[in-house]
């Protein structure tokens, strides 16, 4: 009888006992869930600010016009053919998408402690959500600079995408996939060591700098070349540069870098998922 009755359940909760646990196939059943956080997370962040959405469009242009002042007409940083502020909305469009992605899943226990200590459901699919809701502002960015994009290139600049151009999408998923591996790693640590979360944010802005966000590569190599190892150290420069390259055709790709980057980024998301499933089993005792 009671083997019976055992039999009769849809699913089984038991605790995570695997050294590494990512079971998709759970993942995908609460799949509605994930939508709908997803979709929270659209709706909530300016439900109750006046210019709502049009916040996606303010922060990219403003920066890219406040680099291109700095940088480009004060600093002197050439950017061949290509305009300096195109150049600069580039980079920090798909810097954007990476600083949204650490920024959201960063306090993802912090912030769902009341949902976590009451329900069941893959804990990891509230930094998922994080992930899918920021395409949604990224695609919005994104098409902000293609507009730009076309309006250069009606006023005669000499532009082209790269014939490589088809493989943008799989280098905007890497950056995701980093963004959510160290977010999950660094919200882990926020549950017993809340200085982490007031570090984030300094810590983004000093890593923008050594990403090659508002510079070439090959620059910061030829002036500074005494910490020019620190830029080719760091994968997101490899991401940022080759996205220039394949959107704007300046600057070139480092297969070697990319591979590198590819490797960095699957170890970095693993050990966060490690991370992460060993620090839901006890965290609601510490939050």
């Amino acid at each position: 009888m009671d083997s019976k009755n055992t039999n009769d359940w849809l699913f089984e909760i038991t605790p995570k006992n695997k050294f590494l646990s990512l079971n998709f196939k759970e993942i995908w059943q609460y799949r509605d869930l994930l939508m709908l956080f997803v979709k929270r997370d659209i709706v909530t962040v300016y439900k109750q600010t006046v210019l709502g959405p049009l916040w996606y469009l303010i922060q990219p242009l403003f920066t890219a016009i406040t680099f291109t002042i700095v940088f480009n007409n004060m600093a002197g940083i050439e950017t061949g053919t290509i305009p300096p502020f195109l150049f600069n909305l580039a980079g920090i469009t798909v810097w954007n998408y990476f600083t949204a992605c650490l920024n959201g899943t960063s306090d993802t226990f912090k912030a769902n402690a009341g949902i976590f200590g009451k329900v069941y459901f893959p804990r990891i699919i509230t930094p998922l959500s994080v992930v899918f809701s920021n395409l949604l502002k990224f695609g919005i960015q994104f098409i902000i600079f293609i507009s730009f994009y076309i309006f250069y290139y009606l006023k005669g600049y000499d532009l082209s995408f790269s014939a490589y151009v088809i493989f943008f999408p799989f280098l905007i998923a890497i950056m995701g996939i980093l963004g959510l591996g160290l977010g999950m790693l660094i919200s882990s640590m926020v549950t017993k060591y809340r200085d982490f979360s007031y570090l984030v944010g300094f810590g983004i802005q000093l890593l923008m700098y050594l990403s090659a966000v508002m510079y070439p590569m090959q620059l910061i190599k030829a002036k500074l070349p005494e910490y020019g190892w620190i830029v080719e150290f760091n994968p997101l420069a490899y991401i940022i540069e080759t996205a220039r390259f394949l959107l704007l055709g300046i600057g070139e790709i480092s297969i070697l870098g990319l591979v590198y980057t590819f490797a960095i980024t699957m170890l970095v998301f693993f050990i966060g998922v490690l991370v992460f499933n060993k620090t839901e089993k006890s965290f609601i005792d510490t939050v």
